[in-house]
């Protein structure tokens, strides 16, 4: 397998670039405090777009950027032609050992990249209660002061289905897990038989090779069930 994945392109927008060509100006800060460019700037990143500034609208009149039927200059529509044919690179070529054990070659792939992910993310998909441990669940958070507010186990469960999918993710990597559940020797021995003839058979004294079997199902059920959560919130995988 080989992967060539490039770094998404930035696309700018004629309004960027009139930010950029008046780096020396400061922010102003609004009556929030908010700051941001003079309205002339983006009045001029409006007249690179349009070749014109569209007045304000008047008091009560609604005015939306999204039905602006005025046409583009030359310059901007040469900017969005340029970004819209600057696509990243990508290159992914499969060999045919990539897939006699599929699961295995991806979860290669997928251990480091939810690794990545936990510690760079800057939000959280949202979770739903059964999937998590009581104490994580929404219901087991303070009461919110609003509605629209987040509970206080919200980034928690987040973080917990991140480390179960990256669990079950390394179990499937790891071809040797299921080694500490075995104890014990293997031997055989010979026992006579009542014809005369002997037959071998395994020792099952109490030195003699055994597998835990409940708790090795434990470990398969949670490999499972990390393996689903990946697939329930595979749109939630984003930093």
């Amino acid at each position: 397998m080989k992967v060539k994945i490039e770094k998404y392109k930035n696309h700018y927008t004629c309004y960027d670039i009139a930010k950029k060509l008046c780096f020396w100006v400061k922010p102003i800060a609004d009556e929030y405090g908010m700051k941001s460019e003079p309205d002339w700037v983006h009045d001029f990143g409006e007249w690179l777009t349009y070749g014109n500034v569209e007045p304000e609208p008047a008091v009560g009149e609604v005015f939306s950027t999204f039905n602006d039927d005025r046409k583009l200059t030359l310059f901007a529509r040469l900017l969005y032609w340029l970004q819209g044919n600057s696509e990243r690179t990508i290159k992914i070529q499969i060999d045919p050992w990539d897939t006699w054990s599929m699961d295995h070659t991806l979860a290669l792939i997928i251990v480091p990249m939810l690794k990545q992910l936990k510690e760079t993310t800057h939000g959280a998909a949202s979770i739903d209660d059964e999937d998590v441990p009581e104490e994580l669940k929404s219901t087991s958070a303070p009461a919110k002061e609003n509605d629209w507010d987040i509970d206080d186990n919200y980034f928690k469960r987040w973080n917990w289905v991140l480390d179960e999918m990256i669990w079950a993710f390394q179990h499937i990597v790891n071809d040797d897990w299921k080694e500490e559940f075995y104890s014990g020797t293997p031997r055989m021995k010979s026992i006579q038989l009542e014809n005369g003839m002997s037959q071998v058979i395994e020792d099952t004294g109490p030195d003699a090779f055994r597998v835990d079997y409940d708790r090795m199902q434990e470990v398969e059920d949670r490999i499972k069930n990390g393996t689903r959560l990946f697939g329930k919130y595979y749109r939630g995988l984003w930093d």
